[in-house]
Formats: structure tokens, C-alpha cells, sequence
């Protein structure tokens, strides 16, 4: 923007002092006068202005008995006061109740004063355009919240009604060349199905603000134990249990679900193909205000090359041909947003264990 597209008022009890003002900067600015703090209130709210210049002293109302009176009408313009005495208690006020952005002595210097208008042009434009930048983030905010509804609702409704036709075909199929079809068709329903509850872990984790409640371990992990069971085969594994809490623990239910539920999905898929006990232990340990989640299993494992970037975005540390990429940076998300840590040690054909560190939080 050119400096003389930049509008300001110059309030000034002193008519010679406008005047002067007007005279000197009216080819470097648009400017607006007023010849007491009544006039220039009027002035501000029915004017697109930028900067504002008031002297201290004028009867009736202050310079900064003006600017806090202005705030109320229309806070956007930047504030400069002129000064021209020395009274620390009004400079204080002025900070505190005007919430000025520089002050200046009097008599005021030509090139001082443009350049100060200068600079308070720039902070007015680029709140500004912060301001329209905010508003243009609500307006994806709430797109956002309107597509995560679509996936859940919209997406999931149909998926739901072709796995359920799927599997009345099935019972009615003798055909095992048919039945190989709708096998397919299952199995291709169940992976999308997991990539939109993905999606939804992901929006949950990394979107959503805190929602903080008390947090009972024993009645979340219960209840995504059914979920898992429900969800998963797991008539091969063996799965190990163990909460111990005695103590209040604050935190968001939504993302201690989004942990829990993409360390214990990785542990069913990242599973070995070869005969052998299948093992996942989840302990959950509460205490001194600390919530300690640990769940170990004895899959494949990851390679020592793959543990620096496992918790980034769209990762996969195996050619195993499971898994999205999502799980641990959605751990690492909710748990960083939770104010917590995470560890990973993992051993190639071993297994891996996974420690996650949550503080309790403030209501």
C-alpha cells in the first residue's frame, strides 16, 4: 500500500496545531482532524481509519481517557500519544488503559513523526490481514468439522450396508467361486471401513481442543477391549490385562481412545504369519499424578534403521501390506497434545514395546 492510501487522525485542542499537522503530512497521508476527543470519537466510528495521533492534554478528556474510550467504538486503528511534559503516571495509564503504541514528545519531529505513522500503518495492515487469515481458518475449521461428519456418517452408512448384504449373499451362496467374490468384497469393506476410523483418530488427535474429564483406565480399557474383540480375530493371541489406579486422573477421554486403539491395532497387525503363541500385554499404571500406559506385543518387530521416523506422518516401517501410515503419528500427536511423552523400543522379529507418559491435567 502506498504511504498516502494510510488515513489519520490528528486530535489536537490547539487549532494551529492541526493546521501545521495537515499542512506538513497531507502529501504523505490521507488526514483527518478533530479539535477535541468528542469530535474525534465521532470521526473514528464513521471513518475507515488507520493510525491515531492524540495529544495528552486536552480539556475534557485526555489522550488517554480518549484512546480507552475509542477501544470500545473501534479497537482496529494503531494508537499514538503526543506528550508534552514528563508525568510517568500517564504514560502508565496510557500503556494500560490505551494500550498506545508509542508515545512521542512535543514539539514533534517531522521525520519522527512520519516514520512513527509509517510503522503503525504496517502493524494496522498486517493485523489485518491476520485478522482475515483467522477468519478464513474458522471457515476450514468448520469445513473440517463437516467433512470428518461426512466420513463418519455419510461414507460409513453405505459402507455398513454392503458388508451387511455382503455377508447375507454368504449364507445364501453355496458356490465357493462366488463365495471367493464376496470374500473380496468383505475384505475390501473392512480396510476402507479402518482407514475412515483412521481418519477420524487422526481429526481427533491432532483438531479437536482438550475436553478434559476424570479418566476411570479400567471401564476405557474394558470398553475397547469389546471394541477390539468385536473389530479383531483374536482367538490366537494370548492378551494380557492390567490396570492399577487409585487415584483421580484428569485428562481427554477421545485421545487417550485414539492411543490406546492405534498401539493395540498395531500389535494385531503387525503380527508374524509363523506358528507360535501371539502375545500382547497392556498395562496401565496410575499414579503421583502420572498415567503410565505400556503395551508390548511379540510381532515383527522394526527395523533399528526405521525407529527415528516411525512417528511421522504416512511412515511404514515394514513391507508388510497393512497399516496406513497414520497409528503411531496419531500416538505421537495425542500424546504430545496431552503435555506426555512416547518411547518406542522395538527389535527386528522380536517384538515391541511402546511406554507412553501421560501428566494429569487442570479442569
Amino acid at each position: 500500500m502506498n504511504s498516502s492510501d494510510i488515513r489519520v487522525l490528528y486530535i489536537d485542542d490547539e487549532d494551529n496545531n492541526l493546521k501545521s499537522f495537515r499542512a506538513t503530512l497531507r502529501r504523505d497521508f490521507k488526514i483527518f482532524t478533530a479539535i477535541d476527543a468528542f469530535e474525534g470519537l465521532k470521526i473514528v466510528q464513521e471513518e475507515e481509519i488507520h493510525v491515531v495521533i492524540a495529544d495528552q492534554r486536552m480539556p475534557g478528556m485526555t489522550g488517554t481517557e480518549f484512546f480507552e474510550k475509542m477501544i470500545q467504538i473501534n479497537p482496529d486503528p494503531v494508537r499514538i500519544l503526543l506528550t508534552g511534559y514528563s508525568d510517568i503516571a500517564s504514560v502508565i495509564d496510557a500503556i494500560n488503559k490505551g494500550e498506545v503504541y508509542r508515545f512521542i514528545d512535543k514539539p514533534w519531529n517531522i521525520e519522527q513523526i512520519k516514520n512513527s505513522i509509517k510503522n503503525a500503518a504496517d502493524i494496522y495492515f498486517m493485523r489485518q490481514e491476520l485478522k482475515e487469515k483467522n477468519i478464513k481458518l474458522q471457515k476450514l475449521h468448520t469445513e473440517m468439522n463437516q467433512f470428518v461428519y461426512s466420513l463418519s456418517h455419510e461414507l460409513r452408512g453405505p459402507l455398513m450396508s454392503i458388508s451387511g448384504v455382503s455377508k447375507l449373499a454368504k449364507m445364501e451362496i453355496q458356490d465357493p467361486h462366488v463365495l471367493e467374490f464376496f470374500e473380496m468384497i468383505d475384505s475390501a469393506t473392512t480396510k476402507l471401513d479402518d482407514f475412515i476410523y483412521k481418519m477420524l483418530d487422526f481429526y481427533r488427535s491432532t483438531k479437536i481442543d482438550h475436553k478434559i474429564t476424570s479418566i476411570n483406565f479400567k471401564e476405557v480399557v474394558n470398553q475397547q477391549m469389546e471394541a477390539y474383540r468385536a473389530k479383531f480375530d483374536l482367538s490366537h493371541f494370548h492378551v494380557e490385562i492390567q490396570v492399577n489406579q487409585n487415584e483421580e486422573f484428569l485428562s481427554d477421554d477421545s485421545k487417550i481412545r485414539v492411543i490406546l486403539n492405534n498401539l493395540f491395532s498395531n500389535s494385531v497387525q503387525f503380527q508374524k504369519n509363523e506358528p507360535g503363541e501371539k502375545r500382547i500385554a497392556l498395562t496401565v499404571d496410575v499414579r503421583d499424578g502420572q498415567a503410565y500406559i505400556m503395551l508390548e506385543d511379540n510381532g515383527i518387530g522394526i527395523e533399528d534403521r526405521h525407529h527415528p521416523e516411525v512417528f511421522n506422518l504416512f511412515t511404514r516401517a515394514t513391507q508388510k501390506n497393512v497399516g496406513t501410515g497414520l497409528g503411531l503419528y496419531m500416538v505421537k500427536e495425542a500424546v504430545e497434545q496431552l503435555g506426555g511423552n512416547v518411547e518406542l523400543e522395538s527389535i527386528l522379529n522380536e517384538g515391541t514395546t511402546v511406554r507412553v507418559v501421560l501428566p494429569s491435567l487442570n479442569l
